[in-house]
């Protein structure tokens, strides 16, 4: 990866046009359930997402996979696409950036609490 990709995005943006030409493709039902999918996913992101590249190529092949084999899309998935995707993202109940922003406050107020408590 070019140094200018990395700082402009410009990688990341290729990489997501890709997806979705290869989403496209896709059934009705099966282009609804990547787009919900996305919509979960994008809240275990980093700043930038590139943290989630990976997860969405994986997704999106399952979902290629099992469209090309003929199966409904609730076999694949089940009722629960946030947990799906929890357990994508790295287990369920997986920490999203809410979670992330939250810690970083409680630290913040803390430490300013410690320094004017003592």
């Amino acid at each position: 990866m070019k140094f200018w990709d990395a700082m402009t995005g410009n990688d990341l943006t290729r990489e997501w046009k890709a997806f979705e030409v290869r989403a496209e493709t896709l059934p009705a039902d099966y282009r609804a359930a990547w787009e919900q999918i996305k919509a979960c996913l994008f809240l275990y992101g980093d700043f930038t997402g590139r943290n989630l590249m990976p997860i969405f190529d994986s997704a999106l092949g399952l979902l290629e996979e099992t469209a090309a084999d003929g199966r409904s899309i609730h076999e694949v998935l089940g009722d629960d696409i946030g947990g799906f995707c929890a357990a994508l993202a790295g287990e369920e109940g997986a920490r999203g950036y809410r979670d992330r922003w939250r810690e970083q406050l409680n630290r913040n107020v803390a430490r300013k609490l410690g320094q004017l408590g003592g």
